[in-house]
């Protein structure tokens, strides 16, 4: 396996750096502190393509494989601070973008990918339920078939872009008896009667991507914007769901790149005793021990992308990358608090905000222990 970059490629990603470090250079302390999502910061990277990485060139999209796509993910999380932003893109890349390029009919690709690459459209998950987290197939939000129209009832928890979101990729059952494969996904757009915006929930990390509830009350859904067959929703969310395991900490091994640098240079720079911290044995096996999940992190991730670009399915790899990059970035993010001392506590920093930004890994597209299950199953046990 080759994971080294053309010509062609590199200039990609040096150009993804440098919009980056110019387009996304804002507060992000401030940004934090106000939980407040940057719409204009959202169109910047439709523009330059990054909610369009994997939409084929004829559907508004950048058409890249999902290697590349890794790799551009990574830039972006080592070049802008603001984990939000890159988790709501996520977000809407997995869970609504990809749904709509492997199953969507093309008049549905015709009608929401351009808007969704372009920045126009942000798109939202609902599949979560207040009573259902990881049994997500066990749902109570109905969908009713009602003459060329479905009926949607129900409520949704923890749907990230909730707030801002332009169309829903929700959920529902057209027949509970039938478990998993009653489970149907829908298209729904943000002003379908019926469709309720609830309350935002704050968050402790992420704070500047959207999450709220939302509601459906006789919520009517055209057939057209069915996505998949009827009874065919939970294959279609498990596929979203490989590939956002796949994905969306691509950006932390960026992140895990920049936390590195920027631990080498405090301990070089900071003295005690009359010597750089770095001179100091636990100082430099914690920035060593970082090198190594950085690297480990990289390689599981660039070798699962391989493996879809090759046409795998790469369902264990997934699980692995997520469980994997997860604890990683974690204990990089606790152990460069230690390294910056008293001042890897303070919000000046920024070291605090990026383990709290990395803390809920371990929770969303599955929490480690979901992951751990879905490894052990895939081995046999």
């Amino acid at each position: 396996m080759d994971f080294s970059w053309s010509k062609e490629q590199k200039e990609l990603l040096d150009a993804v750096h440098r919009f980056a470090a110019r387009e996304l250079a804002y507060d992000a302390i401030q940004a934090d502190r106000a939980g407040q999502f940057s719409h204009d910061a959202w169109k910047k990277c439709g523009v330059f393509g990054i909610q369009g990485l994997p939409v084929p060139p004829e559907y508004g999209g950048l058409g890249c494989d999902p290697l590349m796509t890794a790799g551009v993910l990574e830039r972006l999380g080592y070049s802008c601070k603001d984990n939000g932003l890159i988790f709501a893109i996520n977000a809407h890349l997995w869970t609504v973008v990809m749904p709509l390029i492997t199953t969507g009919t093309d008049s549905q690709k015709r009608k929401y990918l351009p808007g969704l690459s372009s920045g126009a459209i942000v798109g939202a998950n609902a599949m979560s339920e207040p009573n259902f987290g990881s049994d997500a197939f066990n749902l109570a939000t109905t969908a009713q078939r009602d003459g060329a129209h479905y009926l949607l009832n129900g409520s949704k928890t923890f749907v990230t872009n909730a707030p801002v979101a332009d169309l829903f990729a929700v959920y529902a059952t057209v027949d509970k008896s039938k478990g998993p494969h009653g489970v149907t996904g829908f298209l729904v757009e943000k002003n379908t009667p019926g469709l309720v915006i609830g309350r935002k929930i704050e968050k402790m990390g992420m704070r500047t991507a959207q999450m709220a509830e939302v509601f459906l009350e006789d919520c009517p859904v055209p057939v057209e914007n069915r996505l998949g067959q009827e009874g065919g929703g939970s294959l279609v969310f498990s596929r979203s769901m490989t590939w956002e395991r796949g994905c969306i900490l691509a950006s932390a091994v960026g992140a895990m790149q920049r936390i590195l640098e920027t631990c080498i240079r405090y301990a070089k720079t900071r003295k005690q005793s009359g010597q750089s911290i770095g001179k100091f044995q636990h100082v430099a096996g914690k920035i060593v021990d970082m090198k190594l999940r950085l690297e480990t992190s990289r390689q599981l991730l660039y070798h699962s992308a391989w493996l879809r670009s090759q046409g795998k399915a790469g369902f264990l790899e997934a699980a692995m990358v997520k469980l994997h990059i997860s604890d990683c970035w974690i204990k990089t993010c606790e152990d460069a608090i230690q390294v910056h001392g008293g001042y890897g506590y303070m919000v000046d920093y920024e070291m605090e905000r990026e383990l709290r930004d990395a803390l809920g890994s371990r929770l969303y597209s599955g929490t480690s222990e979901i992951q751990k299950n879905l490894i052990a199953s895939l081995l046999g046990l």
